[in-house]
């Protein structure tokens, strides 16, 4: 069974330094509590630049919480304080009705969709989901990595991942999804307040590349 509690780790750094502090942040990594996954890390290619994203997943909220704490607590918890401007964790649980993709080459665009809901446009968004999430990640489409409502932060909140081959097949999926009726979700657009995208590509350590 997958991990249900994920984290969403997003480090602003200094102009031009990602490539430098890649490697350290690796190592960093590896210093993690037993039961805490790396899904994902990536340096953002559209949007705010100079922006590394790292995922990881939680097997239980008890490794969670004391991962967290290890984090703070640490003179440098993940070794790149030196090139760091701001940092941000938010907390999600993974769509109850979702199996996220395996590790392993999807990319190499990743797109973080995250979208603010109205107070009630949590409940209607999964039941959107569920019913849509099967035709749209079809062999005529694109798979979803997967999606996940926040926890922590600004709530109700939702964060989906879609890998892509290229910009192309991003455009040209998502435009004959929106044709054919395929997507959005049905009664999606109530829900929404706000939307946020940023495109990534994975770093060289990334276990979804």
């Amino acid at each position: 069974m997958s991990h249900q509690l994920y984290e969403l780790i997003r480090l602003t750094l200094r102009v031009r330094t990602p490539s430098h502090a890649l490697p350290k942040l690796q190592a960093a990594l590896g210093h993690a509590l037993e039961g805490v996954e790396l899904v994902g890390c990536w340096v953002s290619e559209i949007g705010p630049q100079n922006t590394i994203a790292v995922m990881r997943s939680f097997a239980s909220s008890e490794i969670k919480d004391a991962e967290r704490m290890r984090l703070l607590l640490a003179a440098d918890g993940l070794g790149i304080g030196e090139y760091l401007l701001h940092q941000h964790i938010d907390d999600y649980c993974l769509f109850p009705f979702l199996q996220p993709l395996p590790a392993g080459e999807h990319g190499p665009f990743y797109e973080l969709r995250e979208y603010n809901l109205v107070p009630s446009g949590l409940e209607p968004t999964l039941q959107g989901w569920e019913k849509a999430v099967g035709p749209r990640t079809g062999d005529d489409y694109s798979q979803v990595y997967a999606a996940f409502y926040a926890t922590s932060g600004r709530v109700p909140r939702y964060l989906h991942i879609w890998p892509y081959s290229s910009l192309e097949q991003r455009l040209d999926v998502r435009t004959r999804a929106v044709k054919n009726g395929v997507w959005p979700p049905e009664n999606s657009a109530p829900q929404l307040q706000e939307m946020n995208s940023v495109v990534y590509l994975p770093a060289a350590f990334s276990p979804l590349c």
